[in-house]
């Protein structure tokens, strides 16, 4: 067995035992907390080895907060919750916080082990443990051809998008694609780095630096050397940690602190935000001469609201992932189910759109998904950019793609248009479209 710690947080002293039963038995090496101020404490001597396996309630606190204080001390361990049917909604949202992903505690004997043997894999191979799907919608065959174009070069590429659109999988075609494929992909979340810790994150320290450097440590450069290096939402970096790494990719040299010598890398850096950088500029909270150099070439990601025809593959893909490590037997969703999911506006895009139908499934167990487990908020907002009608020339096209989207359905498809049935049936009738899709 690797150096791989596990950090079990659970307040029930017999549920507790159990869980550490198991995974000692596997050879896992064990550390127990029963409240968070003691989980705080055993993080504090935590290596990045180690894995968090938490409750979501505790007696001084709760999961959540455990996990905002590790990623506010730049603690990036793997957090993993273990969550009873009840609390999914809660635990779903813990991943938009930085938690690997949520394991309900009726299947924790079976999924638990399993998934901290991924993880560990996926640390040595580099790969991201989150499902890959080929979408099909013209906006992402875009998308790729520019990601086969750009990829075999060295340039450095900016990656734009919301919150949840798939930056970091970009990201990792990008590398995939590239000459630097079997050397490492070291990704850093930027919002979550204090300033003060910067330059030991990304150059390393040797032992002695300051007063809780025990021993030296990699940095970030060190780690993806002759390999990537992705710097996520990149906007949110602190005007100083600008500077610093301005200068090291300007000279291809940094130094570890404490260190008396500087060092040479060879990374390919890929940044992601999203952030308008020019407005970020033009209010000085991000260097010019900085955005220069991490922007040779860009790539935009757009939400799902703009890439309709993605939403049913995705979900009947993201269906099939957790059918797989649920346990559970979810055949397909209603008509109703899938006129919401195709009329949602999908504010946290497609993360948004996984945790919803994760948390589906599991409520379902087997059958149909109805529109109620989807428990999507309503919200009135502008119709998709994809489909709203614009002109004449293309008007036609956008009404043939709502249709076949919405399965013919014409109430739906005049949803996504954004317009009322009367006029999608006047339009179809214009374009000689009236009989070609069924009355609904």
């Amino acid at each position: 067995m690797d150096k791989t710690r596990i950090i079990v947080v659970e307040d029930n002293i017999v549920y507790c035992e159990y869980v550490c039963n198991l995974l000692a038995r596997e050879g896992y090496r064990i550390l127990q907390a029963y409240r968070l101020s003691t989980a705080k404490k055993h993080l504090q001597q935590a290596t990045d080895n180690d894995i968090v396996v938490s409750d979501l309630r505790l007696p001084d606190g709760d999961g959540i907060e455990l996990l905002r204080w590790m990623r506010k001390a730049s603690k990036m361990q793997p957090f993993i919750i273990m969550t009873d049917y009840a609390e999914v909604n809660t635990a779903v949202e813990s991943m938009k916080l930085g938690s690997i992903d949520y394991i309900p505690k009726q299947l924790v004997e079976d999924k638990l082990v399993p998934f901290l043997r991924s993880i560990q894999k996926e640390r040595q191979t580099g790969h991201s443990r989150m499902p890959v799907f080929s979408r099909g919608s013209s906006a992402f065959q875009a998308i790729m051809k520019r990601i086969k174009l750009v990829a075999p070069t060295e340039m450095s590429v900016m990656i734009f998008g919301e919150n949840g659109t798939g930056k970091e999988h970009i990201a990792h075609l990008l590398h995939n694609k590239s000459k630097r494929a079997s050397k490492p992909f070291v990704a850093v979340d930027c919002g979550s780095l204090p300033k003060e810790l910067a330059p030991s994150a990304f150059f390393g320290h040797v032992k002695g630096a300051f007063t809780s450097a025990d021993s030296s440590k990699k940095g970030y450069f060190q780690e993806a050397e002759s390999g990537t290096l992705f710097l996520d939402e990149v906007g949110n970096l602190s005007m100083e940690t600008q500077q610093m790494l301005l200068r090291a990719i300007q000279e291809r040299r940094y130094r570890p602190v404490g260190d008396k010598a500087d060092r040479s890398f060879n990374v390919r850096i890929i940044a992601a935000t999203n952030e308008d950088m020019e407005v970020a500029v033009s209010d000085k909270r991000f260097r010019q001469d900085l955005l220069y150099r991490l922007h040779d070439f860009e790539i935009i990601v757009p939400p799902l609201r703009d890439c309709q025809e993605d939403i049913m593959p995705l979900a009947e893909f993201f269906r099939e992932v957790a059918n797989n490590e649920l346990e559970c037997s979810v055949d397909s969703f209603s008509s109703e189910a899938q006129k919401a999911l195709l009329t949602h506006t999908w504010p946290g895009n497609v993360r948004e759109l996984r945790q919803k139908i994760m948390g589906a499934v599991l409520q379902t167990q087997k059958g149909v998904i109805t529109k109620e487990h989807l428990e999507l908020t309503v919200t009135k907002s502008p119709p998709p950019i994809g489909f709203a009608l614009r002109n004449d020339t293309e008007d036609k096209e956008r009404i043939l793609r709502a249709l076949k989207q919405a399965n013919g359905n014409r109430s739906v498809a005049a949803e996504l248009l954004g317009i009322g049935r009367t006029t999608l049936y006047s339009k179809l009738e214009e374009y000689g479209l009236k009989y070609k899709f069924k009355q609904s």
